[in-house]
């Protein structure tokens, strides 16, 4: 019999200023299988240059950086590295500057205070496309969005009509904040399917994961605005 291949383990870069704290979570991430830490940094301009030159999937990211905040550094990994998603680890419980790491371009926020589990959890969340944050936190990142005007033609139209029935469907239990399991069950259809029919619609409507697609479903009236 031919030995399985691995999977290539989810790359990730630390940036957190406590030495200590690094070390900590490099030997909680590298016990876990499937998860690959690439490098450190414990200044934002050390942050910038490492992800722009490993591009990992994921960027761990401390708010406080030796007393700098770890929000003005998100859009400069975003612009050098499109592809990594930035999960925002922290002991901060200021709610404002969570969301306004999430509107700068986070896909996740976790409080130091969490179990390990939850980390774990919520990078292979993140990575696999998904947002990883409070009902909350979504639901005030979307009372930001601009109200558009009213009657005229959606100059994304042409796209929105792209989209099938069944796409549709999953779309409007996305914006109900099921996850892919709970979509299937709805469906009667297998997670592989949910995941096929996701990365249609992200390709049809130009969106990277979850959370842009639900930011993109409100903007155009696509499900219902949050309760």
């Amino acid at each position: 019999m031919i030995p399985s291949v691995a999977a290539t383990p989810i790359r990730i870069v630390l940036v957190d200023d406590h030495a200590l704290v690094l070390a900590g979570l490099r030997m909680l991430i590298e016990s876990q299988p499937g998860l690959a830490v690439v490098g450190e940094a414990s200044t934002p301009e050390q942050a910038v240059e490492l992800v722009g030159r490993e591009r990992p999937q994921i960027v761990l990211l401390d708010l406080d950086l030796a007393g700098r905040s770890g929000l003005d550094v998100i859009p400069d990994i975003r612009a050098c590295s499109p592809g990594s998603r930035i999960v925002v680890l922290t002991g901060l419980r200021d709610a404002a500057a969570h969301q306004q790491a999430v509107r700068s371009g986070a896909r996740g926020v976790v409080l130091k205070e969490m179990a390990a589990d939850v980390l774990v959890k919520a990078i292979e969340k993140v990575h696999a496309g998904e947002a990883w944050l409070n009902r909350t936190m979504i639901a005030d990142v979307l009372a930001d969005l601009p109200r558009a005007a009213k009657e005229k033609e959606d100059p994304e139209g042409p796209r929105i009509r792209s989209l099938s029935a069944r796409e549709r469907e999953v779309l409007a239990l996305i914006g109900e904040a099921l996850s892919n399991k709970r979509i299937a069950e709805r469906l009667c259809i297998t997670e592989t399917t949910v995941r096929h029919h996701l990365t249609s619609i992200f390709s049809k409507l130009g969106v990277s994961d979850r959370l842009e697609l639900l930011v993109y479903a409100h903007r155009h009236k696509l499900v219902p605005p949050p309760a």
